[in-house]
């Protein structure tokens, strides 16, 4: 897997604060964001580097393992554990023959240069490990990723396949109709790769929905208002309202309030996984008074307002 300076790739040195990089992220994922580059492969490879960037830096744990560790910052939690093995074994230096034996010894203080730690890194957990018949090591699941998928909530409305590019490497992926905003969903294997033959880690993908409707969502539910007329509300009638996925046409009955609410079974959005089972849409009316109002009018309103008396 090819090295990424999220540093550069930001636009920040190393000494950036917390709100440089949340302010960095925001101006250059507006920048390349899919939506303003359509059909632009090079822009969406920059926004999907741009979100993996922000995901490790604007993670103040992965953010020190990154610094530390620079291109092995991945494997950090796999060398911390064996350090920590090793050392409650008698607190001996890891060697280039595997754990214990072998010719050449390395210690580490934290603050190797990268190139040398990538040395080192190979010499404990990698081929040359494996060639001097370290099966009696340790394996250690690879890094987990985080990655977070931005998408219309029309976009979710239906199950669709979708390619994602995470770390240079293509994904593609069934998005289930009905999935929510915040949710997270686990793409097994996706991570970066075992120690010493151990399993790959995972991706963890969060779905950021932005609400492209004039529709509010909660969970399978839809809800919306639709104006009525005062003469429409007083006497009653038929409108035609919007749904999520068309229209319908509703009766009104007469001499209905203000906030009066109808439910429209089945017409809201999809349940996550459950094939053809759907949310209602509840409708909430607001009556709407007659404005710029004729000579002629304003009498027939007082005319009326004296039969109510």
């Amino acid at each position: 897997m090819d090295f990424i300076d999220y540093y550069k790739l930001l636009e920040l040195d190393k000494s950036a604060s917390h709100a440089d990089i949340k302010k960095a992220y925001r101006k250059l994922a507006r920048k390349y964001h899919p939506d303003l580059n359509p059909n632009n492969k090079e822009a969406q490879l920059r926004f999907q580097q741009i979100n993996e960037a922000n995901e490790v830096l604007s993670d103040p744990e992965k953010r020190k393992k990154y610094d530390q560790y620079g291109k092995d910052w991945q494997h950090a939690d796999a060398y911390e554990e064996a350090q920590k093995q090793q050392q409650a074994s008698g607190g001996r230096t890891y060697t280039g023959g595997g754990f214990g034996g072998g010719q050449g010894s390395y210690s580490y203080s934290g603050n190797f240069d990268e190139d040398t730690f990538s040395d080192f890194f190979e010499e404990m957990f990698g081929s040359r490990a494996r060639a001097h018949g370290s099966g009696r090591g340790h394996h250690f699941k690879g890094q987990d990723f985080n990655a977070e998928l931005q998408l219309k909530l029309s976009d979710v409305y239906t199950s669709h396949k979708q390619t994602l590019s995470v770390n240079r490497k293509s994904i593609r992926l069934t998005i289930p109709a009905g999935v929510e905003n915040g949710q997270t969903i686990k793409i097994k294997g996706h991570g970066g790769p075992g120690v010493q033959g151990g399993p790959k880690g995972d991706l963890y993908i969060t779905f950021n929905i932005i609400n492209n409707t004039k529709f509010k969502r909660e969970k399978e539910h839809l809800f919306s208002q639709v104006d009525l007329d005062l003469y429409t509300a007083l006497l009653g009638g038929e409108i035609t309202v919007d749904t999520f996925n068309g229209k319908v046409k509703l009766k009104v009955k007469p001499e209905t309030q203000t906030g009066t609410k109808v439910k429209l079974k089945g017409k809201g959005f999809p349940k996550y996984k459950k094939e053809n089972q759907f949310g209602d849409l509840i409708i909430t009316y607001n009556v709407k008074m007659p404005d710029n109002l004729s000579t002629r009018e304003k009498e027939l309103f007082k005319e009326l307002q004296k039969l109510r008396s």
